[in-house]
């Protein structure tokens, strides 16, 4: 569960990084070339001004003009990226043309000097069609510009014969990195008909400026599923009704893509106080779009019809098998079973898994609501699939849950309901809902179902807040929406992880007491939703997808350095033949 090929990928985000202001790139790329200017004037006259004309000066050209050039291509490319990128191809062709210098002479350095500009501009086509236009024939001009001025200022200080061998080396190096952007292309392009650096370019743009362009390419290897919803509806003559709904699809993948912030919009779609908890979903469910919601709140909307309503419930009762624990509780002939495997880890169960378990609680109960807690993260893992351990685990579970809630008598019902915002951001772990309370009381027995707006808990946080908890009601369980609101480049951030436990702990007890102090007589419906046609990212598509960028990652760098050294040697080959 610790390794697969999406947990991989997952881990690569550690590389990911924002850029740094523009002025501080320039200011090093201007200082860069006085030092070069006072070591060349050390050395002698004949290369005067050669790191401000020859180094700074092109790089600036380029920052200036990458911009307005990206953007008449329709596409985006930030000052701070533009400065950094040029700083880097800076100091690139300085170690490049410079530091042989020192082994074999100053009567080498203009040929250094082209085939570094020849490498700066395969360098900078690369990164410019991965983090602005995929399109290699409208980003040649805005890659061409550092290495054209350099060309310029060649043409000054050396001879005539610098110009040609310069543009051939151009051509060379363009060519080979063409070859190497197509090799990069060609995996995803023949298992997914996808361009991969166009899904780069617009996850740039996600993290940009929220572009969902990103929709478009998960539509595209998308396909329709058919997955049950189970929702309580929870009418009262005093007090608020509440909905408590388990949709079977999965609240991702990133931000406000696709079903990432699933939670808010259905709670906004429902006039009860709606609580949306995690079902049994893995990223294989995501849905494509935002659009697909829709879908999902008209099929809950439909199941209203022909509700039969209850007055009563059972009292709430905890079952255990291995590391699984259930929380039940009977309301009417519906079963809730919130299940948690904390202070072990709660990750993502496969839809096969619930599905098996709601078609086996059907023999017992009209509708069976299993919801995934998701409370406990100690890393980032992969989902719990069938037929392992503890997917056995869960179904034993599951089996003593159904024995124990179906013996359990029925008794008067009452509810308490209440909405807590908190001060805490999507950055700090916490989406948009905050934190929401379902207070039950049946036989003299309180029972409080918290749910947070967020992804996971950070390993110890949920027995932190329900030991709070338990100080006011009989039994409880901490959940989580399982938003993707808060995942933008990686997968970790779980509640408790930014904020601590204790800046968390009296929201959610301004929750609880505000619950209880709700309670009032309710009835129950429940109602199991056919969600049909939902688009979502398709069975395996994620481990496939991981799997081909595993595959791609392992064998580009080898292919790289290998194109690179071809490139030098038709560099060499061009040298000799222009002499």
């Amino acid at each position: 569960m610790e390794s697969g090929p999406d947990v991989r990928v997952e881990r690569l985000t550690r590389y990911i990084f924002s850029a740094p202001s523009w002025p501080r790139s320039l200011g090093l790329i201007v200082v860069l070339g006085f030092v070069i200017d006072a070591a060349t004037y050390r050395a002698g006259h004949e290369f005067f001004l050669l790191g401000t004309l020859g180094f700074s000066v092109p790089a600036l050209v380029a920052f200036l003009l990458t911009v307005p050039l990206v953007r008449a291509s329709g596409r985006q490319i930030t000052c701070n990226r533009s400065a950094l990128l040029a700083l880097a191809c800076t100091v690139l062709a300085v170690i490049l043309s410079l530091s042989p210098i020192l082994v074999f002479g100053r009567g080498l350095f203009p040929t250094l000097y082209a085939v570094a500009l020849g490498l700066v501009f395969g360098l900078r086509l690369l990164v410019l069609v991965a983090v602005a236009d995929y399109r290699i024939t409208r980003m040649v001009l805005p890659a061409f510009l550092q290495s054209a001025a350099g060309i310029a200022v060649g043409a000054w200080f050396f001879t005539p014969g610098f110009v040609p061998y310069a543009l051939l080396l151009q051509a060379v190096f363009g060519m080979v990195f063409v070859f190497l952007i197509w090799l990069i292309e060609r995996p995803l392009r023949r298992a997914f008909q996808i361009s991969g650096l166009n899904f780069l370019n617009t996850f740039i743009a996600h993290l940009t400026d929220g572009s969902k362009n990103m929709e478009d390419f998960f539509r595209e290897i998308g396909e329709e599923v058919y997955v049950p919803e189970v929702s309580l509806f929870f009418s009262r003559d005093a007090g608020k009704n509440v909905l408590f709904t388990v949709p079977n699809v999965h609240p991702g993948p990133m931000g406000d893509v696709g079903g990432g912030n699933l939670p808010r919009i259905l709670h906004d779609t429902f006039p009860e106080e709606t609580l949306v908890a995690h079902g049994c979903a893995t990223h294989d469910f995501n849905l494509v779009s935002e659009s697909e919601i829709h879908k999902i709140a008209c099929a809950v909307e439909a199941s209203r019809e022909g509700l039969t309503f209850a007055a009563t419930a059972s009292r709430p009762v905890r079952v255990v098998s291995g590391s699984v624990s259930i929380l039940c509780q009977r309301f009417g002939n519906a079963l809730l079973m919130v299940s948690t495997r904390s202070p072990d880890r709660t990750e993502d169960l496969d839809y096969s898994i619930g599905l098996a378990i709601m078609a086996e609680g059907r023999c017992g109960f009209s509708h069976v609501a299993f919801v995934d807690a998701h409370n406990c993260m100690t890393s980032v893992g992969s989902p719990v699939l069938p037929a392992t351990k503890i997917a056995t685990e869960y179904i034993a579970a599951a089996r003593a849950g159904f024995t124990a809630a179906r013996d359990l008598p029925h008794e008067p019902l009452a509810i308490g309901v209440s909405h807590v915002r908190v001060p805490f951001t999507r950055e700090q772990g916490f989406g948009s809902l905050g934190v929401q309370v379902l207070a039950t009381e049946v036989g003299g027995k309180k029972a409080a179902y918290v749910l947070i707006d967020g992804n996971n808990v950070a390993e110890g946080v949920r027995e932190r807040l329900r030991s709070v908890v338990l100080s006011h009601v009989d039994e409880a369980e901490i959940m989580t929406t399982d938003t993707h609101t808060v995942n933008t480049i990686t997968g970790k951030n779980p509640v408790g992880y930014m904020v601590p436990a204790e800046e968390i702990v009296p929201y959610v007890e301004q929750a609880v007491t505000e619950a209880i102090a709700d309670l009032s007589e309710a009835r129950v419906g429940a109602a199991t939703a056919s969600c049909e046609g939902i688009v979502v990212f398709g069975s395996q598509r994620v481990s496939q997808l991981a799997s081909t960028v595993n595959a791609m990652l392992a064998f580009i760098a080898p292919i790289s350095f290998m194109i690179l050294v071809l490139a030098f040697l038709l560099s060499v080959v061009a040298y000799i033949a222009l002499q």
